[in-house]
């Protein structure tokens, strides 16, 4: 079985927003079909915020992706009413739209703020990590469109994969409650 995860580089991602705009063409795309050929555009499912660090001319960016973090454990799941908000069979967080009925628990129990409302849908959304995509073999939009090669995306399991190796020495942000999200960073 495959347990997807990614690692991100916040050494090398030089915040040019490639991952941003490939995540909102990309789910754009998968949005316009869920709602019948509409022309449906969202933002992104993730985002870079940039924070400057020490004072000028000394300071120095760094940026931070906002994304869902995909936990083992995500309290998203636990609280939704529906079953709407789910875990596939390979640890990938996904909300069912048919069966969520807009009560935005899911958004409120997110400890990372990854989840937010869309509007187009009238339902919380987050990061899929491209499931869609990844069932085919591909790799998320955003970890094929980064430059840098600062998104890794991969089998968590597989000690022969990079993702493996790099979360070795990545980090996990703060798991409160024990989450175990299986996205890492690598600090800067």
């Amino acid at each position: 079985m495959t347990r997807y995860g990614m690692v991100i580089n916040l050494k090398t991602c030089i915040g040019c927003g490639a991952c941003v705009a490939a995540c909102s063409e990309e789910n754009s795309i998968i949005l316009s079909m869920i709602k019948e050929g509409a022309q449906v555009k969202i933002g992104s499912r993730t985002d870079i915020e940039v924070v400057e660090e020490g004072r000028f001319p000394s300071a120095k960016r760094i940026y931070y992706h906002h994304i869902c973090m995909q936990c083992e454990d995500p309290p998203c799941v636990k609280v939704c009413p529906t079953g709407a908000s789910y875990i596939t069979k390979d640890g990938v967080v996904l909300i069912n739209y048919e069966h969520c009925i807009g009560c935005r628990y899911c958004v409120v129990a997110c400890p990372y703020g990854a989840r937010y409302v869309n509007e187009e849908l009238r339902a919380p959304d987050k990061c899929t990590f491209c499931y869609h995509r990844i069932k085919e073999g591909l790799l998320p939009a955003c970890v094929e469109a980064c430059p840098t090669h600062s998104r890794i995306f991969g089998d968590l399991d597989n000690p022969n994969s990079e993702v493996f190796r790099l979360s070795l020495r990545a980090v996990r942000p703060n798991s409160p409650k024990g989450t175990n999200p299986k996205v890492y960073i690598i600090p800067p």
